[in-house]
């Protein structure tokens, strides 16, 4: 029978990276740590059609739908999904938007909608990357056109670019996208620079390609350099973060070097910009992030962040060593981050 097919057929497969475990091992933690008895649970919700059909073509929904009720399919992008799929999806896509209304209500003072699947590689034609509807982009346009916020940014510092949230809001100037990512990882050529929106919408894209290898300095210089920058101009009503943890030393899928501290201080970061303008409404949409191991302990030093609550937890992985090795800022990586930063006069 191996005579019949064709050699690539006869390699062994790896189970997908795409899973719940390195979700349900943060959720574990979290538990484990206390903190989770000290937060408040937002209850998520199917995303509904009219939610859908703001950023997605409506023959792609259907057939998204369609197709979970037989066997799967693929959403695109090399983006393979069971049945119940359509379900599932619009369950992540509805609690990103009940995580949106919880802190414009305010019920709560920020969350952090630990959902999947990921969202930012899927676009209004497809889906891409492990994603099937644009989480982010969904709450974003809920907040706009449903909640009346005129105003919303998204920062992505997914290790990959955000090329679905990107292609959503290219024309749009009431959404202002950053995205933060390994240049040249995915998808391949996606995310340059030179990537700045068109029409009305020109100038409300920015993107941040980082070198392989980017770390700490890097990530705090794109930070404050380019990303707070830009939004101080836009002076958004809500950020929205696109919060994928696979730009961790230990991922899989990427090549940079960020420990769980870094996403600490980057999500500090984050909430110094929305308490500064938009009265501190931030909420963080999980995306990407592979290393079931390393994961729980990224997205602890998170919500511990948003919490305001130190758990006593220690990461395993960061060392005195690691700490007293972290790498200054390193001349093409600088180079890199002004590059992208000229981008920001451009926003209107």
């Amino acid at each position: 029978m191996a005579d019949t097919l064709p050699r690539e057929a006869l390699f062994e497969p790896e189970p997908s990276l795409e899973s719940g475990a390195a979700k349900r091992r943060l959720h574990h933690l979290i538990d484990a740590s206390g903190l989770l008895a000290e937060l408040t649970a937002i209850a998520p919700r199917l995303a509904v059609e009219r939610e859908l059909l703001r950023v997605h073509d409506p023959a792609y929904v259907e057939r998204i739908r369609a197709e979970s009720a037989d066997r799967g399919g693929d959403a695109g992008g090399s983006s393979p999904f069971g049945r119940w799929t359509f379900e599932i999806a619009a369950l992540a896509a509805g609690g990103c938007v009940a995580a949106v209304d919880a802190v414009l209500d305010g019920r709560v003072r920020n969350a952090y909608a630990l959902v999947r699947p990921p969202g930012h590689h899927a676009g209004p034609a497809g889906g891409c990357g492990y994603c099937v509807f644009s989480n982010a982009a969904i709450a974003a346009l809920h907040l706009r056109d449903q909640r009346g916020v005129d105003r919303v940014a998204i920062l992505d510092w997914d290790v990959h670019h955000g090329n679905g949230t990107q292609a959503t809001f290219w024309r749009d100037p009431s959404v202002l996208t950053i995205s933060l990512h390994q240049e040249d990882l995915f998808p391949p050529g996606s995310g340059t620079v030179a990537e700045t929106g068109a029409g009305p919408g020109a100038g409300a894209t920015l993107n941040v390609p980082l070198p392989a290898g980017s770390g700490r300095a890097a990530y705090l210089a794109a930070l404050e350099r380019v990303a707070l920058p830009a939004l101080e101009r836009f002076r958004p009503d809500f950020l929205v973060v696109a919060s994928g943890l696979d730009a961790s030393m230990n991922d899989p899928l990427g090549r940079m070097n960020l420990t769980s501290e870094c996403f600490g201080l980057m999500t500090a970061l984050a909430m110094e910009a929305a308490g500064a303008l938009c009265g501190g409404r931030l909420v963080l949409c999980h995306e990407g992030g592979y290393s079931s191991a390393y994961v729980p302990y990224c997205g602890l030093a998170i919500v511990e962040r948003l919490a305001g609550v130190a758990t006593g937890v220690v990461d395993p992985w960061l060392t005195d060593e690691r700490r007293v090795r972290a790498l200054p800022l390193r001349t093409h990586e600088a180079a890199a981050i002004d590059r992208a930063a000229a981008n920001v006069a451009r926003i209107g």
